[in-house]
């Protein structure tokens, strides 16, 4: 609760704020996700009211109450309707289990705000992709960890060294 009183949930500052601001928030918002993707957690209600916006404009998540392990998710497709009748049905026309979790709806769940789901389709397609999900648990299966930066692209190193190059800078900074 004293986190959330911290912060302002997502949706309202969405709401409040101009264009370039929601991009910076969203493309945070996909960060923040793929970091807990990276630490197999799934947060279970993609909401932007289940997450904050801090005084440092960073996007917290903090409504644990439907928070479980990514390994645990099962990842789906929604298979093809059988025949244009099952597209307006009440209920599905697929079974779906208590770990289904189907990618490719959480566009339409997310936000009804049209430029909203522009911008999250233009920055953050691969969170719609069931491929990008099964993808971070096999990877977490294989123990391999995922990078993911909390901090934008502009104040990262601009190159990697080749090791000779890392091996003859270190040689020089030891000899000064």
């Amino acid at each position: 609760l004293y986190i959330e009183r911290r912060m302002k949930p997502l949706n309202l500052y969405l709401e409040e704020t101009d264009e370039e601001m929601a991009r910076k928030i969203l493309d945070d918002w996909g960060l923040a996700l793929k970091q807990l993707m990276g630490v197999n957690i799934f947060p279970g209600d993609l909401l932007f009211k289940n997450f904050g916006v801090n005084d440092q404009g960073k996007v917290v998540f903090y409504d644990y109450d439907e928070i479980c392990y990514l390994s645990e998710c099962n990842f789906r497709r929604i298979p093809p309707p059988r025949s244009s009748l099952d597209l307006f049905r009440d209920e599905p026309w697929y079974s779906v289990n208590p770990n289904d979790i189907f990618p490719e709806e959480f566009i339409t769940f997310i936000s009804t705000d049209p430029k909203i789901r522009k911008m999250l389709m233009e920055l953050h397609p691969d969170l719609f992709d069931i491929s990008s999900w099964q993808n971070a648990q096999e990877s977490l299966a294989a123990g391999r960890q995922a990078d993911v930066f909390p901090y934008p692209q502009k104040l990262r190193f601009s190159r990697k060294l080749q090791s000779s190059e890392l091996s003859g800078q270190l040689l020089a900074a030891a000899a000064v």
